[in-house]
């Protein structure tokens, strides 16, 4: 171990000529690491020094893929010195992109302009040719959007994504620059036409597609029922003038498979694909009915689970992209091509088009994508990826992501120049007109305004409060809800609580938003004076009717009881508690009957804490869960694990009706205030 400690100390030191003999005494020596656990080529390049870098990129046996524990490369490092001096050499000799993220999606440009390190943030403009301003990261939208598709209709962009079980159903979404986006609407905001109420998590509307023709948007899905029936999978159809909507009744079409997508062809016809591979039949979409058997067009190029298709047509040519290889790490997009409809197509030499193929990187299972042309001419494509915690737990779900389309020589669209998912690029170039919420042009189909998330400062929160007379968008309830069970009014939430617990597929009234970050804030204030004994309402992080946590007050015999409540599978036990009966008779008899709940974040980790109106104290813990692995698709095997981690309220009341008030729900995210050395 002498010569772990004296290379350290010449790298430290940038003693060139110690680290050489060094290194010609014992090569291997280059792979040691420090007590912090960073790799000494990386160390090298924190140093700041042109020769000492070169000398470790060209003479020693240091890997320039080597990342280190939060996979970070040499060129973040070399960042780190706050020294431009090795930055070109890196970035245009070794080849080290700027904009590959750590497992934070953290790149080495952000940490130049973060530490204002103004000469290299320089240096990365004039290499990229675009401000730091005009460039965005992956995911565009965190947290479960999965399944992404996407329509343009002039300057303005839409985008449906999956809902399953929880209602509204199939949430729609406006852009202006495909960058930031809001919801708008929903496919399906009747409860009666939802029919979501017996379907097991899991279940309920999957992959859905939007499309428009003839002033009219058109959003399919496969509406997934329980494995009870001989039919368990049947397409949806669902029509608006508006893309926020309201939009039609549903109709059914009849065929087995799942992911359909509509194609509106040239002459008029209109077509629905699904898999397995791509199986295409026409349409009638004023009368709702099919014009003729489904057959296939192409079974893919990889073969192993092929889904998700939809059709383009450009130039002449008839574009298949289909989904393959299952939506874990070996997920992909590939495409193929025939100059008819129906005719042969050719898979695409350079499939797949989109893949990640580095099983550390920070981005994984990246497919089901659809390409969009902005009014420039530009193309992109949004697809679902997912980001793991400890390389095992999609706590967020499936989420989406955007990157640029390229066409080759021989006309076949790639994407991101077939580097897999990018971390950071360059925004679109699009028509200044605005953002998500903006008013169209003349020319284009109206969208619901409101605030762009784009206008909100970069430490805002993704949700401040529950809306003030109308529940915010952006909350939704497994389930339908009971009618009049949730009422909104200056700002105030009173949920009828539920008659079963949320262990029960039947539980009413759970309001839960998604999870959208992996470090985040969240709490809510509650009035508790109506709960009566067997009654509990608080907080919760649901992700289904088998697995979740409240945080909430119990009562029992008279007893008032703060206490956090873990289910994971046949498991559901008080993780920990505390009785609070003393201080609310004291805080109940000043007249003050609310308590302040909150919960903070970090990756597996939840800590808990409350404070009591009236108390006159300030926020006191409760308790902390280190690992709340079972919040995400792998956390047991049961059933159909699709979705993503949420949090919100809840109130239970058993056979005893009773309303619970909610007030000043805060989702703020802290990981931009994490350090980034």
């Amino acid at each position: 171990m002498e010569i772990k400690k004296r290379l350290e100390q010449a790298i430290r030191s940038i003693d060139l000529n110690e680290v050489k003999r060094l290194l010609t005494e014992e090569p291997a020596a280059i792979d040691y690491q420090t007590q912090d656990g960073v790799p000494f080529a990386l160390l090298s390049a924190q140093m700041g020094s042109l020769p000492l870098t070169k000398y470790i990129v060209e003479y020693s046996r240091a890997s320039m893929n080597l990342r280190d524990s939060r996979y970070r490369s040499i060129l973040h490092y070399a960042v780190l010195s706050g020294k431009a001096d090795t930055i070109p050499y890196l970035v245009e000799r070794v080849g080290m992109s700027a904009l590959d993220g750590d497992l934070e999606l953290v790149t080495p440009w952000d940490l130049a302009h973060r530490l204002g390190y103004t000469q290299i943030n320089d240096y990365f403009e004039k290499h990229y040719d675009v401000k730091y301003e005009d460039t965005y990261h992956n995911p565009i939208r965190t947290g479960m959007y999965p399944d992404p598709s996407i329509v343009r209709v002039g300057d303005d962009f839409y985008m449906a994504n999956s809902s399953f079980i929880f209602f509204p159903c199939i949430p729609i979404s406006h852009s202006r620059d495909l960058i930031h986006w809001e919801i708008i609407g929903h496919a399906i905001t009747n409860p009666a036409w939802a029919d979501i109420d017996d379907l097991e998590g899991g279940r309920g509307y999957w992959a859905p597609d939007i499309s428009y023709k003839n002033g009219r948007f058109y959003v399919t899905a496969t509406y997934r029922m329980n494995d009870t029936g001989s039919v368990i999978r049947r397409q949806l159809v669902v029509s608006s003038e508006k893309p926020e909507g309201p939009y039609s009744r549903p109709f059914y079409i009849e065929e087995d498979g799942i992911d359909p997508s509509l194609f509106h062809d040239d002459d008029g016809r209109s077509y629905m694909l699904l898999n397995r591979g791509a199986r295409i039949l026409e349409v009638d979409l004023e009368k709702g009915t099919q014009l003729s058997p489904a057959m296939l067009l192409f079974y893919g190029d990889q073969k192993r689970a092929p889904e998700g298709p939809h059709l383009l047509k450009k130039d002449g040519w008839y574009y298949l992209f289909e989904a393959e290889g299952g939506t874990g790490p070996g997920h992909r997009i590939t495409v193929s091509r025939s100059r008819e409809l129906t005719g042969v197509y050719e898979p695409c030499p350079y499939n797949p088009i989109m893949r990640q193929w580095i099983p550390e990187a920070p981005i994984q299972r990246c497919g089901h994508g659809k390409p969009v042309m902005t009014p420039g001419g530009d193309w992109y494509m949004v697809y679902l990826c997912g980001r793991m915690i400890d390389g095992k737990y999609s706590m967020l779900g499936r989420e989406t992501a955007l990157d640029p389309v390229t066409w080759t020589a021989d006309e076949w669209p790639i994407v991101n120049r077939l580097q897999g998912p990018g971390c950071q690029q360059k925004k679109p170039l699009l028509p200044a007109c605005g953002i998500a919420g903006s008013a169209a042009s003349e020319t284009t189909v109206k969208a619901s305004s409101g605030n762009a998330a784009a206008e909100l400062p970069e430490d805002a929160p993704h949700t401040s409060g529950f809306g003030r007379d109308t529940l915010s968008k952006e909350f939704m309830t497994p389930r339908t809800p009971t009618e009049g069970g949730i009422r909104l009014k200056d700002g105030v939430l009173s949920l009828e609580a539920s008659r079963l617990d949320l262990n029960a597929m039947h539980a009413k009234n759970i309001v839960v938003r998604r999870q959208c970050d992996f470090i985040f804030t969240c709490g809510v204030t509650m009035d508790y004076s109506a709960l009566g004994d067997g009654q509990d309402a608080g907080m919760t992080c649901y992700y289904d009717e088998n697995t979740y946590l409240k945080f909430g007050v119990f009562v029992q015999d008279g007893r008032y009881t703060l206490a956090v409540r873990e289910k994971i599978d046949t498991d559901e036990h008080i993780s920990f508690s505390q009785d609070i009966t003393e201080d609310i008779m004291t805080c109940i008899s000043h007249g003050d009957t609310k308590i302040s709940l909150q919960i903070d974040t970090d990756y597996l980790r939840r800590e808990f804490s409350y404070t009591l109106a009236g108390s006159c104290r300030a926020s006191e813990p409760l308790g902390v869960l280190e690992n709340v692995y079972y919040l995400c698709d792998e956390g047991i095997r049961k059933g159909k694990r699709f979705t993503g981690a949420m949090i919100g309220v809840y109130a239970y009341a058993g056979d005893t009706p009773v309303r619970i008030e909610f007030e000043r729900f805060l989702y703020k995210n802290q990981s931009r205030i994490r350090p980034v050395m």
